[in-house]
């Protein structure tokens, strides 16, 4: 079946990509910030090893809420569909983004401030985690079949964009003030700035229709999609997050963990730091644009699994190349991280999209993505901290390289999907 659609191309593409853009960018603002000021501002009695887990245990909350996050609106998005569902995602996010900005530190409230950050980010969570799945549907199925990994591209160009923007931010309002300015109120901006671009993405999505496949599909609706999701493709959703835990552990460690790294052990500037972000956020965007691109010409399984086998030897050579402390390595090996992650998840919209049927796609697309986020992106900056403090920093690439052997034999566990309808 052939579904035709007269919504403009470029507003879906806009849409998917700016959606994401900005609750990642919330997202990010949230890692860098737990890198470089939320250690000492809600958590000093710790010291500053044990202030620097606390803040990344505290960002990693997040990825327990996203799975939570996918099944609610998985939920609603396959019952009431994809866009009144992504406008709610939104206003979640831009308003627990803005609550962690105004949120008083721990000097002012006490034991208040590090309960009220983590209940804020267990909502960023929940938000971001209902996002990924309706923005990449939002893409996919407006496409046409040959060209799902370009369509599908967008909305995984928004963790690049954000991360850039995300370090630029920081590395403008720190280079315009000073330090003790920055700790003390200036670190607020790019989380209060997220007001402005959650009006932007509004807009956009409140412009566009209903994807032409939900509203192909059936109009009983499934009243349980969680359940239905869970009784045919169980396995299907375990195998799919475990092909992109690598991935998200590479891009993860590259954006929020190496930000901390390079500045308390490699003892860089951070605003060096935060410029090689702004570099990897655009090395990130090229080659998520690459592996979504080729994916339509060699299959989604082919660029996944080829970006596994890189992932596993990229653990084992990375470190040594990041640890000269020689700030054209580590930007060399920043982008090394990225350049895999970014073109595995490349395809991964299109690929999710095409392992499930309509009635239940947004929720187990959800499902199986946020998998992936807590197995590969929650789980190694909580841990680097300490392997790299008792084994040095090779156990962090070691750790990296059987994040690429899990992922591996899970794809190959999985079929392609490239020839597969997205209807009926």
């Amino acid at each position: 079946m052939t579904v035709h659609t007269e919504a403009p191309t470029r507003r879906i593409a806009f849409a998917s990509f700016a959606g994401t853009a900005i609750e990642f960018y919330d997202f990010f603002v949230y890692g860098t910030a737990a890198a470089l000021v939320f250690p000492t501002l809600f958590f000093p009695a710790l010291g500053a090893t044990a202030g620097t887990v606390a803040a990344f245990a505290s960002f990693a909350v997040a990825f327990i809420a996203r799975p939570l996050g996918a099944a609610l609106f998985g939920h609603l998005g396959d019952r009431l569909g994809r866009k009144r569902t992504l406008t709610y995602t939104l206003l979640l996010m831009g308003v627990s983004t803005m609550g962690v900005g105004l949120l008083p530190g721990a000097e002012s409230i006490g034991i208040a401030a590090p309960v009220i950050l983590v209940v804020l980010r267990f909502l960023q969570g929940i938000a971001v985690g209902g996002e990924w799945g309706g923005a990449a549907l939002l893409a996919v199925e407006y496409s046409t079949a040959s060209s799902r990994g370009r369509s599908g591209m967008y909305p995984q160009l928004g963790p690049g964009t954000a991360f850039a923007l995300t370090s630029v931010t920081f590395l403008v309002t720190g280079a315009t003030m000073s330090h003790e300015a920055f700790m003390s109120w200036g670190w607020r901006i790019p989380f209060l700035l997220s007001v402005l671009l959650v009006a932007v993405g509004l807009y956009v999505r409140l412009r566009i229709e209903e994807t032409p496949v939900f509203r192909a599909a059936s109009k009983t609706h499934l009243r349980s999609p969680l359940r239905e999701a869970f009784s045919r493709h169980s396995k299907q959703i375990l195998l799919a997050g475990g092909a992109l835990s690598a991935a998200f552990g590479l891009n993860y460690i590259g954006t929020v963990y190496l930000t901390s790294y390079g500045t308390a052990v490699l003892h860089l500037p951070q605003p060096t730091m935060l410029l090689l972000g702004v570099i990897g956020g655009v090395v990130l965007v090229a080659a998520t644009a690459a592996g979504a691109l080729y994916s339509d010409r060699v299959g989604r399984r082919r660029v996944i699994l080829s970006g596994n086998v890189a992932a596993v030897a990229c653990g084992i050579v990375v470190f040594p190349i990041i640890d000269t402390g020689n700030v054209v390595l580590v930007g060399v090996g920043l982008c090394l991280l990225l350049v895999i992650g970014g073109a595995i998840l490349g395809p991964a919209a299109a690929y999710m999209a095409e392992l499930f049927e309509t009635e239940h796609r947004y929720t187990a697309v959800g499902l199986s993505y946020n998998l992936a986020t807590v197995l590969g992106g929650a789980v190694p900056p909580l841990v680097a901290t300490a392997l790299q403090a008792t084994y040095g920093s090779i156990a962090v690439g070691v750790l990296m390289s059987m994040y690429g052997v899990l992922a591996l034999v899970c794809v190959l566990a999985l079929p392609e999907t490239r020839e597969r309808s997205l209807v009926g």
